[in-house]
């Protein structure tokens, strides 16, 4: 269910088939072995969609039916529930054809509307979401941003959509008060492929005075959380390349983009500056070491919201992975599959409190020899709870720090090797052994020893 959630959250086309207590005895209450008598209803608010099988005959057209549904539109999980018995049966099964659903384009006049738009624009910005990425967009975003001069916020999802060395690129800053004025001062924004939810600042009471243009495949998400003037209901893909070929002209002259190119270099500084020297070098030489389409997986800690996704750069889709749903603890499930997936060597950036409850999978990676390379960043405790306990009752903390183990020498108990590094030289070194051996790695990393953070809250947001 856990995994579940997190596909929905994502809006990842996971398709689940599941067990239930063999047909004889379903529904009856009667306490047998794994019955799960509203199994049904609990997937139901994690999925698109469910179906329970009867007969034999219903197998291959449920699969069918869930297989299309998840792929249509936005993507999202879908499960099939098979009695224990229908899967031991025997039967002639009819060959499984799935269609593939067409991409959806916007309509054309709409297209048209919106290309006058962005022509009129003097300060557009553009809002690049996770949809871009699961459409294969970027290279579209790209060129529409190019062609109107617009620089590009991303969500965390949206990372990779457009490199974070290009110009253009204001980084996945979406959810920071300091780009408040870039929301407030453009004329037109338009946004793609996202939801707006609420890890973004634009979720939490920002008011968007411009134009808003909305380009999204689902048309409920559309409206939801800001009015918008314009709803392109489509394929990201589809209406990006169609808003590019219907431009004549852009407005590419004038000194917005030196603007928001301050606030994101403002961003970078103050956020380099909180997390410490130290750590501020070892995000350097991940980047350094790693190649451009390296994979990094990040659980929901400090680790990820302070360094990952502020100073550690994503220049390709799909290389960057978070839980979207907030949970903490994925950071190497992800990792596992996202190394097992791409066939390379893929780097887990975790706090100690998210690895302590994903370390039985420390077997299924050695066991299956998957080159992932751990970072834990251990300062033994929950580090954002700390701080929000310290911020909302006054220093008072409680269930916040932890008797962590020694993550190094776990790993090698597993058979994994591993390092304990105290510095930013010895993370170097050990970053590159484990990289060159494409085997199992772990490096902890000790927080106490490294130069402290000075995490402070964000500053006053600008709001109507």
């Amino acid at each position: 269910m856990g995994g579940m959630f997190e596909a929905y959250t994502a809006s990842s086309p996971v398709l689940m088939i599941t067990g239930q207590v063999g047909s004889s005895s379903y529904g009856k209450g009667q306490g047998e072995l794994h019955e799960a008598e509203s199994q049904m209803s609990m997937l139901e608010c994690v999925t698109c969609c469910v179906e329970h099988v009867s007969r034999h005959s219903e197998i291959v057209p449920a699969l069918v039916s869930v297989i299309s549904e998840i792929r249509n539109g936005r993507p999202r999980p879908g499960a099939v529930e098979i009695p224990i018995d229908l899967q031991y049966a025997v039967g002639e099964v009819q060959d499984i054809s799935v269609p593939i659903p067409p991409r959806t384009m916007p309509p054309q006049s709409d297209i048209d509307d919106a290309a006058v738009i962005l022509e009129s624009a003097v300060r557009p910005l553009l809002v690049a979401g996770g949809g871009v990425v699961n459409s294969d967009a970027s290279e579209n975003l790209v060129a529409l941003a190019e062609r109107i001069g617009a620089p590009v916020l991303t969500t965390i999802e949206g990372r990779g959509s457009i490199p974070e060395d290009h110009p253009l690129a204001m980084g996945p800053n979406t959810d920071m008060v300091v780009m408040d004025p870039l929301f407030y001062e453009a004329d037109v924004v338009l946004a793609v492929g996202t939801r707006f939810q609420q890890s973004n600042n634009t979720h939490k009471g920002i008011v968007i005075p411009g134009r808003l243009l909305h380009l999204d495949v689902d048309p409920g998400m559309i409206g939801l959380v800001h009015e918008t003037e314009l709803a392109l209901v489509g394929d990201a893909r589809l209406g990006l390349a169609a808003l590019v070929a219907s431009l004549r002209t852009a407005n590419t002259e004038n000194d917005w983009l030196p603007r928001a190119q301050s606030l994101r270099e403002h961003i970078v500084s103050t956020s380099r500056n909180a997390i410490g020297l130290d750590i501020s070098e070892i995000m350097d030489v991940i980047a350094r070491r790693l190649p451009r389409n390296g994979i990094v997986a990040k659980d929901a800690t400090i680790s990820a919201y302070l360094w990952a996704n502020r100073v550690l750069p994503v220049y390709e889709p799909r290389t960057s992975m978070r839980p979207v749903s907030m949970a903490i603890g994925p950071g190497v499930p992800m990792g596992i599959g996202a190394a097992i997936g791409s066939g390379q060597p893929t780097v887990v950036v975790q706090g100690d409190g998210g690895l302590m409850l994903s370390l039985g999978e420390m077997a299924t990676i050695v066991q299956e020899q998957i080159p992932l390379v751990i970072c834990v960043f251990n300062d033994r405790g929950y580090g954002i709870l700390r701080f929000i306990q310290k911020s909302a009752i006054g220093g008072r903390q409680v269930g916040v720090d932890l008797e962590t183990p020694a993550f190094s020498e776990i790993a090698e108990a597993f058979g994994m090797d591993s390092a304990k590094v105290c510095n930013p030289r010895e993370f170097e070194k050990s970053f590159g052994m484990a990289l060159d051996s494409q085997r199992p790695f772990m490096i902890e990393i000790d927080l106490s020893s490294l130069a402290p953070m000075r995490i402070q809250p964000q500053g006053t947001p600008v709001r109507d």
